[in-house]
């Protein structure tokens, strides 16, 4: 015999809607083979009425036959042959009529009564388990329900107490009849080929001892084929009988192990603690649908994971459908409404918000552990729950965040010593790590005894402080939000860029370098395995502005600056190689002692992250060139004044020599004697030009010496 298909009784607790889906399957079986056993009684029944119908008329021939002599037939009534013949007819046809008898009563006890056993006790036995269950299932939805709309506000101890016992109480009944019913079904699959065979064994047994007054060999053929089939019906009876005592074992045993579960939520949270290496879970959840522009309705789903994806699944339905991609996604516990264990996931690209309620705050917790891990894409690896197990490990050794504003403020102090400690370095999932993390350790990125600031806080320098302690009766306010008091509204107006971003700030914390191509992933990771671990999902969101000049964050309901840096600190800006919507970059400030302080400040961007650093990198080359551009405008003008101030001394120059040559000729002209007028005229002009020639020979001598 083939193997016999079975309903799993130890998933009868969790009730998710693939056993439901093969129960479904159980249900058309057991509805196809009661038509099809309803048709085979009904063809048995023609059997076993013509064969009573035959062994009757059989009965009445031979009746007839023996009355023939009393017949009186007004011709040929003395035929002594013919009545002889006849009465030997009707003695072999009433030895027949006796066999038809006896058939018929075989029939009735061999074939008839096993039948008719299965139709009117088995399939309506199952019939009456299926609708007991039905109402069970739905009195547990209904307790289930009134147990999920209690209200967080009005906590009534007794309501509760009544709420939680009509759990339990229908739960429980649902358990036990769904056992037992999947005990049936599955004694079904065993009875359905007993209650075919046995009938059909009956009629053949029947049959040849009806026959075997016939043929000895075909009784002897029908005698081996039927001992056969006789032996397979009594192993497969065996084989019931063993299957049945097992699951009655079973049951008996999930009843005394599934007594503690029946309640939605546990007494004693130190008994079943919170698992955080899940990277794959399934269980009912309510989702809630929106119904109108203000208004929502909640409704029970089976959910589950499928790789990266949140599939969901309501009871009758053969296979799931997608919610949302977890790939890359966000979670966070929120209150929402009225209901207990509530959280909300948010896709990759914050387009899709699903809001989904748990039934205690384990399972809330478990669930939003899971997508995290899944989130960071851990379900890839060979060994996911024990890499998730090292990495929330990993991440609760490095990380302890102050848990309030006044700790994390002193923190930041440089007398402070931060408790976090270091664990060894993990590379970033879903990203493989790059040679130069693999030869730099943690301690030469990440500055000892720094903690994490998961909160926008403007940081305190030692010169600010030392000037608070120096001079306390000052009367100028510092800005609580870390601008300083020029304003800086007329440098952002002459920028030639202006780009505008929404961001949410995730962390920063101090690193030891800025040189490292891998300082913004390391710092990322122990970020986000800090805010995993300690379930840190609250961010503040701003607007980051992108200047030429500075980076600004700034409120977007005050419209008030938050933090702004110079543009010449940001040492470098990079974005995460898996998640593109995250991204950072380093600042490098110089502090009061004259060293340098190194701080590494991470964001999530609702759009692409390369975006938002190609545009600081555009800033900066911007920012290069209008310096470039000013320093080339500065050294022309140098040159103008150098050129003006040379032709201003030339000139000088020149105005001297005119007037030494002025200086000059008066001289010349008062130290030469007077001509006396002569009767040669020609003598005359002939002296008056070579005295000429001589003074403009002076002149050149003179001129060509101030020239040299």
């Amino acid at each position: 015999m083939p193997g016999i298909e079975k309903l799993p009784i130890e998933e009868t607790l969790e009730d998710s809607p693939q056993t439901r889906s093969l129960l479904g399957v159980f249900e058309e079986d057991t509805a196809a083979i009661s038509n099809y056993c309803t048709q085979l009684y009904q063809a048995m029944q023609r059997i076993y009425d013509a064969q009573n119908e035959l062994s009757a008329a059989t009965h009445l021939t031979s009746r007839l036959l023996k009355e023939y002599d009393k017949q009186r037939f007004p011709l040929g009534g003395d035929d002594e042959v013919m009545s002889s013949t006849l009465q030997q007819f009707a003695k072999v046809i009433d030895e027949l009529s006796s066999c038809h008898a006896v058939l018929s009563t075989q029939l009735a006890d061999a074939m008839m009564f096993p039948i008719t056993q299965f139709k009117e006790r088995d399939l309506k036995e199952i019939l009456t388990l299926k609708e007991v269950f039905q109402i069970a299932s739905g009195d547990h939805d209904v307790a289930i329900n009134r147990y999920s709309r209690l209200s967080k506000r009005r906590d009534n101890d007794k309501l509760r107490a009544e709420v939680v016992e009509d759990v339990y109480t229908s739960r429980k009944k649902q358990h036990q009849t769904m056992m037992h019913y999947f005990c049936s079904l599955n004694t079904l699959q065993y009875k359905k080929k007993t209650a075919l065979l046995e009938p059909l064994l009956g009629y053949m047994q029947a049959q040849i001892s009806f026959f075997k007054l016939g043929s000895e060999n075909l009784t002897q053929q029908w005698e081996e084929f039927l001992g056969t089939i006789g032996t397979s019906v009594q192993n497969v009876r065996r084989e019931m009988e063993e299957e049945v005592g097992q699951m009655q074992q079973t049951i008996q045993e999930m009843e005394r192990a599934c007594d503690a579960l029946y309640a939605p939520c546990d007494p004693d949270p130190a008994h079943s603690p919170v698992c955080r290496n899940l990277t794959r879970k399934q269980g009912y959840l309510y989702i809630r649908n929106k119904t109108g522009l203000v208004s929502s309705s909640w409704e029970r789903q089976y959910f589950f994971t499928q790789g990266g994806n949140l599939m969901q699944q309501g009871r009758g339905e053969v296979a799931g459908g997608l919610v949302t991609d977890l790939d890359n996604s966000s979670v966070m516990a929120v209150d929402c409404d009225d209901r207990r264990f509530c959280f909300q996931v948010t896709s990759f690209d914050g387009k899709k918000v699903v809001t989904l309620q748990a039934e205690s705050r384990k399972e809330c917790e478990e669930w939003i552990s899971t997508i995290n891990n899944i989130s960071r894409r851990i379900y890839l690896s060979e060994n996911a729950e024990e890499l998730a197990a090292r990495v929330n490990q990993s991440a609760l050794e490095a990380v302890t965040p102050s848990p309030s504003f006044q700790q994390r403020h002193e923190s930041m102090r440089p007398t402070s010593k931060g408790r976090t400690g270091r664990a060894s370095s993990i590379s970033s999932v879903g990203s493989e790590p790059s040679p130069a993390l693999s030869v730099l350790s943690l301690d030469a990125l990440v500055a000892p005894e720094t903690p994490i600031q998961f909160d926008i806080i403007s940081p305190v320098s030692e010169e600010n402080s030392g000037q608070n302690k120096t001079a306390p009766q000052s009367g100028r306010r510092s800005n609580p939000f870390g601008e300083s008091g020029e304003s800086t509204a007329e440098d952002s107006e002459d920028s030639i860029l202006h780009q505008l971003f929404i961001v949410r700030f995730l962390g920063s914390m101090e690193v030891k370098t800025a040189e490292s191509v891998d300082v913004i992933s390391e710092t990322m990771r122990q970020i986000l395995a800090a805010r995993a671990i300690h379930n840190i999902f609250r961010m503040t969101e701003s607007h980051l502005l992108v200047t030429c000049d500075c980076l600004k964050l700034i409120d977007p309901q005050t419209q008030v600056t938050r933090l702004r840096f110079p543009l010449s600190t940001v040492v470098q800006c990079s974005s995460h190689q898996d998640n593109k919507r995250l991204f950072g970059f380093v600042l490098q400030t110089a502090s009061g002692r004259g060293d340098s302080r190194v701080v590494c400040y991470i964001f999530e961007s609702n759009n692409d992250g390369e975006k938002i650093c190609d545009s600081v990198g555009l800033a900066k080359q911007i920012a290069l060139h209008s310096e470039m551009d000013r320093k080339a405008v500065e050294k022309k003008k140098e040159e103008d004044k150098a050129k003006e101030k040379q032709k201003e001394e030339l000139s000088k120059q020149r105005q001297i020599e005119k007037d030494l040559e002025e200086q000059s000729r008066l001289i010349a002209a008062s130290s030469r004697p007077a001509n006396p007028p002569g009767s040669d005229g020609q003598f005359l002009v002939l002296s008056n030009s070579q005295s000429e020639d001589s003074d403009a020979g002076e002149e050149g001598k003179k001129k060509g010496e101030s020239e040299a």
